[in-house]
């Protein structure tokens, strides 16, 4: 397993030493992301290793980070497995972002059948469950994100095919459908927020 790890290591190393990831505007775009994630993930590790130990550090940072993947219509958080997986095997990220939501939905059912006082640690993860754990009228928050997503993703992959912005066609083509996507993402969070707010503090409308 280290051999692996190392060897991978050196592949990614080597991936990135190539002109191309410097010199193309595109993947170089690709390459800020992806190492601004990573700072934001070991950053937010390491503030909460602080609060509340490193187990229960790491185990509260992977759930943080698949609220991200689960229930917004970007693709940075999943940018974090799908870039490397991209750089090495060359598998594309749409296709890796499947196995970055499959194993997304199988730490959360984990969690909540085996550790679901793990939830209550953040305000985040707190709400994270409240929209898991309630599929009706919830689940329309990771039903918009998926497709947000995966439309982002799409655009990822090409942001990597090619060298300079003018020539991703893809994404001219089809970025008012994800950018509909987010402005109804956010109208429907907005209400299913409001609404939570107002079953919480008992306020009925009629």
């Amino acid at each position: 397993m280290p051999s692996f790890i190392a060897r991978a290591r050196q592949r990614i190393t080597q991936k990135i030493a190539r002109s191309e990831y410097i010199a193309h505007e595109t993947k170089n775009l690709v390459l800020k992301k992806f190492f601004a994630v990573l700072a934001i993930v070991i950053a937010y590790f390491i503030f909460i290793s602080f609060r509340y130990g490193v187990k229960h550090g790491f185990i509260v940072t992977l759930l943080t980070w698949s609220f991200f993947v689960l229930c917004t219509p970007i693709c940075d958080a999943g940018l974090l497995l799908d870039f490397p997986i991209r750089l090495v095997a060359r598998i594309r990220m749409i296709r890796s972002e499947i196995a970055v939501w499959a194993l997304a939905i199988t730490l959360n059912t984990a969690s909540i059948l085996f550790n679901p006082s793990v939830y209550e640690t953040t305000m985040l993860l707190k709400l994270f469950k409240h929209i898991l754990l309630n599929p009706v009228p919830f689940w329309s928050i990771i039903v918009l994100s998926c497709i947000g997503t995966f439309l982002s993703v799409y655009f990822g992959d090409e942001l990597i095919d090619v060298a300079r912005h003018e020539f991703r066609e893809k994404y001219r083509k089809h970025i008012f459908k994800h950018r509909l996507i987010v402005v109804l993402f956010i109208i429907t969070s907005v209400i299913l927020l409001y609404y939570l707010l107002l079953k919480k503090f008992g306020i009925h409308l009629v």
